[in-house]
């Protein structure tokens, strides 16, 4: 009789969402204040390099893919954390002043480009070698 085939070990994907979300923070205060880039282009900066930061990290720590069940929950926590706080982002800028549609297009394009590059770094196929 063969033993049971045991699962990876349980791997901290919380953290490593709540690390790539505080990564956002940091990297858009240090690029938005400091060195003074802004738009959609540095959007896209830090959302690629934070979403291939939690890849690497997750390549170099497990040495495996991550497994599905792993993928969806960090998409789902670092992607709904980024939302709660776009949300809050959003209701600031409604007391001020209310966006029109094509501000309210161009706010949700910012937030969507951080999950989307997390679903396409960490897609199916990622950190398999051929």
């Amino acid at each position: 009789m063969q033993p049971p085939a045991t699962a990876p070990t349980s791997v901290p994907i919380s953290r490593l969402a709540l690390s790539g979300v505080a990564a956002v923070l940091v990297l858009n205060l240090l690029l938005r204040t400091w060195v003074k880039l802004g738009g959609v282009l540095t959007t896209l900066l830090i959302a690629a390099t934070v979403a291939g930061a939690m890849a690497l990290w997750f390549a170099w720590r497990h040495r495996r893919a991550p497994m599905p069940s792993e993928r969806h929950h960090l998409l789902w926590l670092y992607g709904g954390v980024l939302g709660l706080l776009y949300l809050g982002l959003l209701g600031m800028m409604m007391l001020k002043d209310e966006p029109g549609p094509m501000g309210l297009l161009i706010f949700g394009l910012h937030y969507f480009s951080y999950p989307l590059f997390a679903w396409l770094v960490f897609a199916k196929g990622f950190g398999r070698r051929h």
